[in-house]
């Protein structure tokens, strides 16, 4: 215990943030659906858009405009939120799977730099993707006014800033919850049915009942700029923004609360 209340004063040296770091980019796989997923997706709905209203513009509106604002944002969200839980996932339980945890704890670095170091060295490969999608996206829906005209610079700052907390929790929820497991698959596989089951199955019911406000999805759309809701299964739950944070910062709490006590316990 001496041991552990020890090495969690010690700060986190900037080579673990970099070893992190590297053993991400290293990983094109990884790599390569993290950009399919949040940029490659982003061009892709756009050309499609394109061409549809090439072919049948009396049907097909142009790209760009407030509408494909609201409409993209919500799908770069749940297509982000993937990117986010596969770069988590692969952060918390990599070093686990590939059997180089025990190298790392023999060289005597302490389990809780181990661990805290996997934050900032995910989120810097997650976010800069994700800032690239967007600022894609965001400049897409200014070639066309619209009916509705062109999102606000305001709207577009607010927004950017929003779907970065967005995927930085989900990333933060799925580093904890493989590092709590111990397993990349299990992970990805409850995210996944709880970001695109669940929250949004939640979000539909016009009466969700007592609980719903826990989810972490619903939490993180209320902090949301009203504008882009347009776009996103809302949902009719009457959250205060207090509340909402408060959600926000019990599940990061607990998510990596979780990870960082079975990192430090965690047989090598």
């Amino acid at each position: 215990m001496t041991a552990i209340a020890l090495s969690a004063h010690r700060p986190i040296g900037p080579r673990l943030i970099r070893a992190e770091i590297l053993k991400l980019v290293t990983r094109r796989g990884l790599m390569i659906a993290s950009l399919v997923l949040t940029v490659g997706a982003t061009w892709a709905t756009f050309a499609i858009l394109a061409v549809l209203h090439a072919t049948d513009p009396t049907h097909h509106k142009l790209i760009g405009g407030l509408s494909h604002f609201d409409d993209g944002m919500y799908s770069l969200t749940q297509l982000a939120t993937v990117a986010a839980v596969l770069i988590g996932a692969t952060v918390g339980a990599g070093d686990l799977a590939g059997g180089f945890f025990r190298n790392l704890v023999v060289t005597g670095r302490p389990r809780w730099s181990l661990f805290t170091a996997r934050i900032p060295g995910g989120l810097v490969v997650l976010l800069p993707i994700t800032a690239l999608a967007y600022a894609t996206m965001a400049a897409l829906c200014q070639v066309v006014p619209g009916t509705a005209g062109t999102p606000s610079i305001r709207l577009m700052i607010e927004s950017g800033l929003w779907l970065e907390l967005y995927v930085s929790a989900m990333f933060l929820l799925a580093l904890g919850l493989s590092s709590l497991l111990g397993s990349r698959a299990t992970t990805l596989g409850i995210l996944a049915g709880l970001q695109l089951l669940v929250t949004p199955l939640v979000q539909g019911l016009h009466n969700p009942g007592v609980g719903a406000e826990a989810v972490l999805g619903l939490a993180l759309w209320r902090m949301a700029p009203k504008e882009i809701l347009n776009g996103a299964p809302a949902g009719h739950l009457p959250m205060s923004m207090a509340a909402a944070v408060s959600v926000f910062v019990i599940w990061m709490l607990l998510a990596l609360g979780l990870g960082a006590w079975r990192t430090i316990t965690r047989d090598a």
